[in-house]
């Protein structure tokens, strides 16, 4: 630095003012690199006060999802950035989860590059969590599940990102009937395009105390009881918990030899559909009363919800994706891989149902209900 050089050492230099301005120039206006900012030097015993390396710009950390990633990361003593939509009051609920100054707030764009490229330009790890559970005029499951995703990782990969995490769906499928499981497999491919490197994490239907999964079914009583189709005999399901999907994606990010591939987090039990539902109205202690619904009909009913101005409580996609047996993928690499043991069902659904309960059931043990049956994979 200049100011470190004696100034006798700069009198004993015979140089011109032209040469000094040159000297100077050359010293100080050097090429546009990616330097190593000092909040991805790791120091501290770990922690939140600590700085654990990792930068990460986290797409979709407002969802549901998003509110995990983000806690952990900030756990470690992470700096995390939040690109948001939303009113800036409705992020708030993320600010306590880092040190002070550690989560950072940012307006984004999703069709916008040059937005895209303000969020993730000083960091080394980028987090798509972007998601939607139903369509709107304004985004379409192609421009979630696609084209954003393309967008992000693309620019992650010119922006010098060491790592790009994609979230996508266990049962995504070119071939599946449900939109939302075809644009997930067809972002998934342009997201392996757009960056090789990239690691892509299919998750099967998440749970936690604010899902669409058990809330989903638990909220059916209002309607008279439980329409499924074929009474959900034919549908295997394997739920996985949310902080588990959330430690796995931490996990990827500290192992290094996950780079460039794709992991399949699923929970440790399946379960009928039939049985998994009868099991959500036992724990909130509510009667269960299945019908068969033929499939035209749901679709009917369906139809009717989306014309909703609010959230729908159901559409004709959710329709067939609460239909659609999960996959098994033994051939990709799991939870147990990134040093995660799964939590079963049995163990976490009293934190999600407890709030359906009537006040009499309020305070009663999950041991008073019997643990659903099982099926072997």
């Amino acid at each position: 630095m200049a100011a470190a050089v004696h100034p006798r050492v700069v009198r004993a230099l015979p140089m011109s003012r032209s040469s000094v301005t040159a000297v100077a120039a050359s010293a100080f206006h050097r090429p546009v690199q990616r330097q190593l900012h000092h909040a991805v030097i790791p120091h501290g015993r770990s922690g939140r006060s600590s700085v654990s390396g990792v930068v990460a710009t986290v797409f979709g950390a407002t969802g549901f999802l998003g509110r995990y990633v983000v806690n952990h990361l900030g756990r470690m003593g992470s700096q995390v950035i939040v690109p948001y939509r939303c009113e800036p009051y409705d992020v708030m609920h993320l600010r306590p989860m880092g040190d002070l100054g550690q989560i950072i707030f940012l307006e984004w764009n999703g069709r916008n590059k040059d937005s895209i490229r303000r969020a993730v330009e000083h960091s080394n790890v980028v987090i798509n969590l972007v998601g939607r559970e139903w369509e709107t005029k304004n985004f379409d499951f192609e421009d979630v599940f696609v084209t954003i995703p393309q967008a992000i990782a693309q620019v992650s990969r010119e922006a010098g990102v060491e790592k790009f995490i994609h979230i996508s769906h266990l049962n995504a499928d070119i071939k599946s009937s449900s939109r939302y499981l075809r644009s997930k497999a067809v972002g998934e491919k342009e997201v392996r395009n757009a960056f090789p490197e990239a690691i892509i994490i299919k998750p099967s239907d998440i749970f936690g105390r604010e899902d669409r999964f058990l809330n989903y079914f638990a909220n059916m009583r209002w309607f008279g009881g439980v329409p499924l189709i074929s009474l959900g005999k034919k549908t295997v399901k394997q739920p996985v918990y949310v902080v588990d999907v959330s430690k796995g994606i931490v996990n990827a990010i500290k192992e290094p030899d996950a780079t460039g591939k794709t992991f399949a987090f699923v929970g440790p039990n399946r379960y009928l559909l039939f049985d998994l539902v009868q099991y959500i109205f036992a724990v909130a202690h509510r009667p269960f009363l299945p019908y068969p619904l033929p499939h035209f009909a749901y679709r009917l009913i369906a139809r009717l919800f989306e014309t909703s101005p609010f959230e729908p409580w159901t559409t004709r996609d959710k329709v067939e994706r609460v239909h659609i047996t999960d996959m098994t993928l033994p051939h990709l690499p799991g939870l147990e891989d990134l040093g995660i043991q799964a939590v079963p069902l049995e163990l976490k659904a009293i934190e999600v149902l407890r709030r359906h309960r009537t006040y009499r059931w309020l305070a009663s043990e999950i041991e008073d209900v019997k643990p659903a049956k099982t099926v072997n994979v």
